[in-house]
């Protein structure tokens, strides 16, 4: 991927009227040991044209957080809301109206297509669902279409194929153009290029920026990969997020070129540098230790200070930080300030 470590930019000024939006969620999961927080207070705006990566380790909460704001699952706590309105207050007309508007592509294209159905099958079933075209031949029209739009060309040679004859990266372009099939405001993708060959993966984010641009859709981007962050919403935020709960969250280039909290300092040491004179100088981040806490036992204090270098006895094992804004970022550390 290409080097963007270019000077920070100034703040950007206040852009439009979010689209989505979380306000204090959360997920609480019972379990054989006591109630899982799997989510514990998340705010997070999405806006049109603009991309939002939610980043961090496997199992902080990440897709937990992105199936609430999809209204595949009802948070425990706080509210999603969709052009300012609780989409759990809406009636059945604005709840399919946000269907439409809010896509989900999965992270999985061998799991997330139906292996009896065809890629006009798939691609067109929602067109078909919502009575969005007239007929038959219009939605084979509609379909290939998409289907170009995605870098799936020619269309007649994917049209009427089944999943098991394309490969990964073909798969995952017929779940993009099914999501785009609904003309979508938002579109939330969870790992979507995770389990792809990295030029495929590039690839692929390049047709998912294109189509940011061109159509003005805004992304929640998930993603444990800092790198993938960085290439794909350079011009938008990155949300840091640990255990159940947003720590760093703050414009692109501020966060990867100046991280603050420990946390996330940690996830960029641990990118691969290709330049072997880079690697030979970069900062290494050393954690006081490699084990994720239990969700069941949460530490005292701050949930990170048992893996933190900068851990401050008195301080971080006593009170846990609140996220509070400074003038750049979003930042939850006793240590660390926000100069």
């Amino acid at each position: 991927m290409t080097d963007r470590s270019v000077p920070v930019p100034a703040p950007a000024a206040p852009g439009p009227a979010p689209l989505l939006s979380l306000r204090g969620v959360h997920q609480v999961f019972p379990g054989a040991r006591g109630d899982v927080p799997a989510v514990a207070g998340v705010d997070l705006e999405i806006r049109p044209g603009r991309a939002l990566c939610l980043v961090g380790e496997s199992g902080c909460g990440k897709t937990t957080t992105a199936r609430m704001a999809a209204g595949l699952a009802d948070p425990t706590a706080g509210s999603v809301r969709f052009r300012g309105r609780d989409i759990t207050a809406m009636d059945k007309r604005e709840r399919s109206a946000f269907r439409r508007s809010v896509q989900y592509i999965h992270q999985d294209p061998y799991a997330s297509l139906n292996p009896v159905r065809t890629v006009y099958s798939t691609v067109s079933a929602g067109l078909r669902r919502h009575r969005m075209v007239a007929d038959h031949k219009a939605a084979r029209r509609v379909t290939a279409e998409l289907l170009e739009r995605v870098d799936l060309t020619p269309a007649a040679d994917f049209i009427d194929k089944y999943p098991h004859q394309m490969s990964g990266g073909q798969r995952q372009r017929v779940a993009i153009a099914r999501a785009l099939a609904m003309d979508p405001e938002v579109i939330i993708a969870d790992e979507s290029t995770s389990m792809l060959d990295v030029s495929i993966r590039v690839s692929l984010l390049n047709t998912l920026g294109r189509l940011r641009d061109d159509l003005g859709v805004g992304f929640l981007f998930i993603t444990h990969d800092l790198a993938v962050a960085k290439y794909f919403a350079w011009d938008g935020e990155i949300a840091v997020m640990y255990l159940g709960k947003v720590v760093e969250h703050g414009p692109t280039p501020r966060v990867v070129n100046d991280p603050r909290h420990p946390y996330t300092r940690a996830l960029i040491s641990a990118v691969c540098e290709p330049d072997p004179d880079l690697a030979r100088t970069r900062e290494r981040v050393r954690l006081r230790s490699a084990d994720i806490p239990d969700l069941t036992a949460l530490p005292p204090g701050c949930d990170f200070h048992p893996r933190c270098p900068l851990y401050t006895p008195g301080a971080c094992d006593t009170r846990r930080p609140p996220l509070v804004r400074g003038h750049d970022r979003l930042l939850a550390c006793h240590v660390v300030g926000q100069g």
